[in-house]
């Protein structure tokens, strides 16, 4: 026994984000982002695992403080967590399935769960 009072099983979990993939699953080409300034950040703010840190590829917003992407998906996935890395985090996140090509207006229309 150590002397130092850890043990094996209280160290952090290996990174699982290799494990689940979920970027090699979205249809990139697809891909939209609506309020960008600039045509096509959007795709590239939704990064490899590996390459999660790079805080070169960003995304700002044009109009206001909303973007709206659309992520296509090239097979049925299960989502079970989203990670946001951003200088200010975003007040508010919704999630929508299966509406496609969605706009500002669908998202704001009544029944339209999220």
């Amino acid at each position: 026994m150590s002397g130092h009072g850890c043990c094996e099983d209280e160290h952090e979990p290996v990174e699982r984000g290799l494990e689940y993939a979920l970027y090699q699953r979205i249809d990139i080409e697809k891909l939209q982002c609506l309020n960008e300034a600039r045509e096509g950040d959007g795709k590239l703010v939704l990064k490899p695992w590996d390459q999660r840190t790079d805080r070169e590829k960003f995304v700002e917003s044009d109009a206001d403080e909303e973007l709206l992407f659309n992520i296509p998906f090239a097979e049925s996935v299960k989502l079970k967590g989203i990670v946001i890395a951003c200088e200010s985090h975003p007040a508010e996140m919704r999630l929508y399935k299966n509406i496609p090509h969605m706009f500002f207006d669908t998202c704001r229309e009544p029944g339209i769960p999220n």
